[in-house]
Order: C-alpha cells, then sequence, then structure tokens
C-alpha cells in the first residue's frame, strides 16, 4: 500500500450490532484466540487458556497494569436541574481537571455542575465537548462517593461486576479505560505462564477517552493523537532487555503496550526506566523495532487502534482475519475475544 494513499476508508469494514459483546464471559480466559501469522497469512483458532502453548521459555509477555478509576461523574446544572455527565480525564493542577461533558452545548465559563454535595465551576470549554473544569474537593474523594466505571457506549448491558472491566492485575490508578486485552487473564493462567518460565513484565500507560475516538479525517497521517501518561520502572525495563539479548520474543499485550515500547525505543533506541506523555501515533508502513508479537481484542472501524493493529498485521491480512473472526462468531470490542499475532 503506498505510504501517499492512507485514506481512513482502507481501515472500515462491516460489523452488525449482534458481534459487539454486551457481557463478559463467567470465565475470563475462556475466550475465542485467533492465531495470526502476520508473515505467512496464516490463520488458527483455539481458545486463551492455551495462549501459553504459543509462547516459549524466555520470552517476556509485558502488560499494562494501569487501573480504571471510577470518573464518570453524574451531575446537574446548578441554574437549571438539567443531566450532564462528565468524565475526568486527567488533573492540569490541584483540583483543576481536564474533562469531557455531556452534553457539551448546555454548558458554558462560570457555570456550575453540583454532584451529590460538591460541585465543579466550568473554566474554559474546548473541542469535541472537552473543558477545564474545577472541582471544590478532591476528585479522588468525588470519585470515591459518586464516581462509576466509564464503560464504552457500545455496551449497553450493566448487570455484572465492574470490576470485570479490570484486569487482574490492575495496581496504578489513573485510566479513563481498560487495557482490554489483559481482561482475559487470569491468577490461574498467570501463574501457568510464569511456572513455564515466560517472563511477566509491567508497565503503565493511562488510557484515555480518546482512544474511542473515530479518525475523522479522510488522509489518517492528518489526524493527532492524544497524549497519554506512561512509566516503566528500571527494573521492568531490564527484564525486557534481558528477554531481549537472550533470544526471548517481547510479546505486547494490547496497543497500550505497544505504545511505551516503541515510544521508548524512538526515543532512547532500548527500553529504559522513563515516564512523559507519548502522543506517538503508528500506522502503516512502520518499523516495530522491539515487539515481536502482540495479544489484541477486535477493534472499532477506522479508529487508531485498528490502524496500529494493521501496521503490525498488514492491512490486508488483518481485515481477512476479522472476516474469519466474524465467520467464525468471534465476540468484538471491549468484553470480547481475542487475537495473538505473531
Amino acid at each position: 500500500m503506498p505510504s501517499n494513499n492512507m485514506n481512513i476508508k482502507l481501515f472500515d469494514y462491516g460489523l452488525p450490532q449482534s458481534f459487539i459483546a454486551q457481557y463478559p464471559l463467567e470465565n475470563r480466559d475462556n475466550s475465542k484466540l485467533l492465531v495470526l501469522d502476520r508473515r505467512q497469512g496464516g490463520i488458527s483458532h483455539g481458545f486463551f487458556y492455551d495462549i501459553g502453548n504459543y509462547l516459549k521459555e524466555g520470552d517476556v509477555l509485558i502488560i499494562n497494569e494501569t487501573r480504571v478509576r471510577k470518573c464518570r461523574l453524574p451531575g446537574t446544572k446548578e441554574k437549571t436541574g438539567a443531566s450532564i455527565e462528565c468524565f475526568v480525564l486527567e488533573r492540569i493542577i490541584q483540583n483543576d481537571y481536564q474533562v469531557l461533558l455531556k452534553p457539551a452545548k448546555r454548558l458554558k465559563p462560570g457555570d456550575r455542575v453540583n454532584i451529590g454535595k460538591y460541585y465543579f465551576e466550568v473554566l474554559s470549554k474546548q473541542d469535541h465537548g472537552k473543558a477545564a473544569v474545577r472541582f471544590n474537593a478532591p476528585a479522588a474523594i468525588i470519585f470515591e462517593e459518586y464516581g462509576e466505571v466509564p464503560l464504552p457506549p457500545y455496551i449497553k448491558g450493566r448487570d455484572f461486576k465492574k470490576s470485570r472491566y479490570q484486569t487482574i492485575y490492575a495496581a496504578g490508578e489513573g485510566s479513563a479505560a481498560a487495557p482490554t486485552a489483559g481482561l482475559h487473564f487470569t491468577k490461574n493462567l498467570m501463574d501457568s505462564l510464569k511456572s513455564r518460565g515466560i517472563i511477566i513484565a509491567r508497565l503503565q500507560l493511562n488510557i484515555g477517552l480518546d482512544t474511542f475516538r473515530p479518525i475523522a479525517v479522510d488522509d489518517i497521517k492528518e489526524h493527532r493523537m492524544h497524549s497519554e501518561y506512561y512509566s516503566i520502572d528500571e527494573t521492568q525495563a531490564e527484564m525486557i532487555n534481558d528477554a531481549k539479548r537472550s533470544g526471548g520474543s517481547v510479546i505486547a499485550v494490547g496497543t497500550t503496550v505497544v505504545r511505551v515500547l516503541e515510544t521508548l525505543m524512538q526515543k532512547f533506541k532500548m527500553i529504559k526506566a522513563h515516564s512523559g506523555y507519548t502522543d506517538i501515533f503508528i500506522y502503516p508502513p512502520f518499523e516495530f523495532r522491539i515487539v515481536d508479537s502482540m495479544i489484541t481484542n477486535f477493534h472499532l472501524p477506522k479508529s487508531t487502534l485498528l490502524v496500529m493493529v494493521s501496521a503490525f498485521a498488514g492491512r490486508e491480512r488483518l481485515l481477512h482475519a476479522y472476516e474469519e473472526a466474524k465467520n467464525n462468531k468471534y465476540r468484538f470490542y471491549s468484553f470480547g475475544d481475542c487475537m495473538l499475532i505473531r
């Protein structure tokens, strides 16, 4: 595919609503697993609990241990009582935060929105429904009392444990969405992988809601990525470097892990302890410098995630795999089934 012809229509596919998973499976690791050979194009089918059969001793599996915070806040406009939904994206300073407001058109700077016994004031409005607001109390307290986990809008079901939208290894608080490739792991499966000599390394990338925003320009090269905070410590970085030096494969669990690893490779030409913000946008053609394999869910049409995975697997091979997944009744999106691209 010529690099000067990157129309977003190339990353579109049809998906009937019936394929969108509305509920998590009873057992996390019972998800279907489509295995795609990105060099030869071969496809095989299995189940996620057998993921260890595709890994070998000395390989390093890298997970994003971010936790989804309860950052969806239902509120009412003080002047009119109109319902307002507030998604907290990131802290600016002290009690000032960048948020996503719905419906944003009902609010202007100076307006107050009540959240139970607390409130926030709109400081300024931005594009795509975003705004800067100031809470009258620490946001962590408001989250604890009134916050809800912000499930993606395509998930209509609500009668399941909200812990199912967290990975079992979630630790660092900070995301507005789950690193969904990690939702398939169980403690028993992780223990089994470790017993096989597979190394588990951890990093953190705080996922913003912009992750789900479709690309709105025709030429994807004109799309500007949002910025997300990441961190990795020295111990974890060395685990990855040691495994790579010893001939192990680097398996990224999810697109968020890929973003961090490839950001570090661009900055330092190696994996090293670092924290900061990344706005890396990975699209074809892209030279992956560290990632050998990727575990990832099935993504929305015309999304930055689908574009990234296309860069890794090859666009035509990936879209063919998606058709194979539909033919085999795979479940799509956050609570859906999974791919291993190797």
